[in-house]
């Protein structure tokens, strides 16, 4: 029998929504409304160490157009799960996020830990690749958020975890900015030096994670799926298309180097690039790159199943 639930991802550049039907015996979720708005909460949190009030507002917003999805759906408060991540965990005024949640949706937001989210990423993510052909264990799962990236080792459970301060919206923060402005396109000096930071990353997430023990690449997040629906030429984003496909790593490089040598004009010209990445989805294809490179990962398997089925997954337990 299967029991109704909501589930809340709310990241740095962006908050989505799931409301599922999950059969634990079967071990099926059937979507009923998946959804996902940009609000940049993170909006200048690396700099400032507060949530923007503009940022709060719109992300309020959305908590008012996902409490009315819920409402329909006739989910009851004790089966909804609010789980907010990097950006508001590393707020001074995070309490004002918390006030205004709880205030719309009546749950109070779970400000998880990095290990917590790459768990319920690993879980989202690998919970129905069981069986699939050719993909051998144990798998890296690499959800490329806006603040963090987390990167999760294991088989039919995690074996080792870590959460690394890079994501697509603070690499482009921190590098790719020059007087209040995205710069269009980086300078060669701007990509060196994000690539050197990301590097770096990896090196502090392999002393947690045997990166080099991976079989399988999963990634997850709008980074990696906006790479994919490049790769695979789409003129519309298309999940169903875009789900569990393998995007090599030579299309990767060759997509990376695009969008980095790209105006912000010619981005936004690509119509799979949702508006709210066009700024951040060059550092984004980066940080995939590097870490197919560091992995040695032929390709990369594609999920749109990720924290936030790990997260309806979670309410049950």
């Amino acid at each position: 029998m299967s029991t109704r639930v909501a589930a809340v991802d709310c990241g740095t550049n962006s908050i989505r929504l799931l409301v599922a039907d999950l059969d634990p015996e079967t071990g099926e979720l059937r979507d009923l409304d998946r959804r996902m708005r940009i609000v940049r909460l993170g909006q200048g949190v690396d700099r400032t160490g507060r949530l923007a009030p503009e940022a709060l507002e719109r992300t309020f917003a959305a908590c008012r157009e996902y409490a009315e999805v819920i409402r329909e759906h006739g989910v009851p408060t004790e089966r909804i799960r609010f789980v907010a991540t990097s950006a508001s965990r590393d707020a001074e005024n995070r309490d004002d996020f918390v006030r205004g949640v709880v205030a719309i949706l009546g749950v109070e937001p779970e400000v998880i830990s990095g290990d917590q989210e790459a768990e319920f990423s690993f879980t989202g993510a690998t919970r129905e690749l069981t069986g699939e052909h050719g993909l051998q264990t144990p798998y890296l799962v690499v959800d490329i958020g806006g603040g963090s990236t987390e990167f999760v080792l294991g088989d039919g459970s995690v074996r080792a975890a870590r959460s690394v301060d890079v994501g697509c919206v603070r690499m482009t923060e921190r590098h790719l900015v020059h007087d209040g402005a995205v710069t269009d396109p980086p300078t060669p000096g701007q990509v060196a030096a994000m690539t050197a930071d990301i590097d770096a990353a990896l090196d502090e997430a392999a002393r947690s994670v045997p990166l080099d023990e991976a079989r399988t690449l999963v990634g997850l997040a709008g980074s990696v799926t906006t790479v994919a629906a490049l790769a695979l030429g789409l003129e519309v984003y298309d999940s169903t298309v875009i789900h569990h496909s393998r995007v090599p790593l030579e299309q990767v490089r060759r997509i990376s180097a695009r969008l980095l040598a790209a105006t912000h004009a010619e981005r936004a010209a690509q119509p799979v690039i949702h508006e709210g990445r066009v700024d951040v989805i060059a550092a984004g294809a980066l940080v995939l790159l590097r870490v197919m490179e560091r992995v040695g990962a032929k390709e990369v398997v594609v999920s749109e199943h990720d924290i936030l089925d790990g997260i309806a997954w979670s309410v049950l337990s």
